[in-house]
C-alpha cells in the first residue's frame, strides 16, 4: 500500500493500494543497478506479477495523467497489422516516432506478428484471427496466446518486442488475460502496457460475447532508468484515486471495427503528468 502524502492538487479520500506503485517503489529504493543496451542505465528486479480485475474498473494510473487516446490508438494500429507511423500520426499520436526511418518504416513489429505471422511455406497466419475463432469454438482451450517474438524476424524490427505474448484464459463466461513483458520500463512505458492489455481483454471478451475477467502482467527485467528518478519520486509521492470504468461511445461485436473515437474513460480522475526521456 502507497504511504505517500498526495502532491498538491487534491488528495486521495483513502489510500488505495496500488500493485504498479509498490513495483515501480520496489525497483526504485532496491532494484539492482544496471548498464543495459541504451547506455542510460536503469536499477532493476526480475520476474514479477501483477493482478487486476478488470470487473472493478480500468486499471488506468492515476498518480499521472494516461493519455487514453495514445493507448487506443496504437492498439487499433497494432490489430491493424500496420509496420508503418503514418496511421499514427493521423491520428496525432508520435509514440513510436524514435524508432522509425525516415519512411515512417518499423519493420515486422508487433501489429505484423498478430496479423501476418510467415507460415514457412509463402503464406502467413493471422494470429488474431485464430485467437478469436478459438474462443468461440473452443473456449477451455489452453492455447489461446498470440506471440510477437519472431526470431527470425527480430534483425528486421526496429525495435524487439518488449511484451512478447499474452494468453487468454476463459472461466465462468468471463475472459481473462496473462501477459508477459520481458522488458518493462516502469515509469514510461508500464501503465500504457498495462491499459493496453486491459483494453485488448475488453475488446476481445466483446466480440466473442464474454464478461472481463483478469488481466494478470507478468514482468522480465522490471526497471527504473536512472534518468527518470526525479519523475518517479513525484509519483510515488502522490495517492493513487479509484480505478476508472471503460465506456463505449459505439459498441460493436466486430473488434477489427473499433475505431478511436468509440472508447473513453468515464470518472477518471488523476493526478498531473509526468514527463521523462524516452531511452532508445
Amino acid at each position: 500500500m502507497s504511504t505517500g502524502a498526495a502532491e498538491s492538487g487534491g488528495a486521495a479520500e483513502a489510500v488505495l493500494e496500488d500493485p504498479y506503485l509498490e513495483l515501480l517503489r520496489e525497483a526504485r529504493e532496491r532494484g539492482e543497478e544496471r548498464r543495459e543496451r541504451t547506455g542510460v542505465g536503469t536499477r532493476a528486479v526480475f520476474g514479477r506479477l501483477l493482478r487486476f480485475d478488470l470487473s472493478r474498473g480500468f486499471p488506468a494510473v492515476t498518480t499521472k495523467k494516461l493519455h487514453f487516446r495514445s493507448v487506443v490508438a496504437e492498439l487499433l494500429w497494432f490489430l491493424s497489422g500496420e509496420s508503418n507511423v503514418r496511421p499514427l500520426h493521423e491520428e496525432g499520436v508520435h509514440i513510436w516516432d524514435p524508432w522509425a526511418d525516415e519512411a515512417g518504416e518499423l519493420g515486422p513489429i508487433y501489429g505484423v506478428q498478430w496479423r501476418r505471422w510467415p507460415d514457412g511455406r509463402g503464406g502467413t497466419i493471422d494470429q488474431i484471427a485464430r485467437l478469436l475463432e478459438g474462443l468461440r469454438r473452443e473456449p477451455m482451450s489452453r492455447r489461446h496466446l498470440v506471440s510477437a517474438w519472431n526470431v527470425a524476424a527480430l534483425p528486421e524490427m526496429a525495435l524487439a518486442p518488449c511484451h512478447v505474448l499474452f494468453q487468454f484464459h476463459v472461466s465462468r463466461g468471463r475472459l481473462s488475460c496473462a501477459v508477459y513483458q520481458r522488458s518493462a520500463d516502469l515509469f514510461l512505458g508500464v501503465p500504457f502496457n498495462i491499459a493496453s492489455y486491459a483494453l485488448l481483454t475488453h475488446l476481445v471478451a466483446a466480440d466473442v460475447g464474454l464478461e472481463v475477467g483478469e488481466l494478470v502482467w507478468t514482468g522480465g527485467d522490471c526497471h527504473v532508468y536512472l534518468n527518470h528518478f526525479e519523475a518517479v519520486d513525484r509519483q510515488l509521492a502522490r495517492a493513487p484515486y479509484p480505478a476508472p470504468r471503460l465506456h463505449y461511445r459505439r459498441r460493436g461485436p466486430d473488434l477489427f471495427a473499433a475505431r478511436s473515437d468509440d472508447l473513453a474513460l468515464v470518472g477518471y480522475r488523476h493526478h498531473p503528468a509526468l514527463a521523462a526521456p524516452i531511452a532508445v
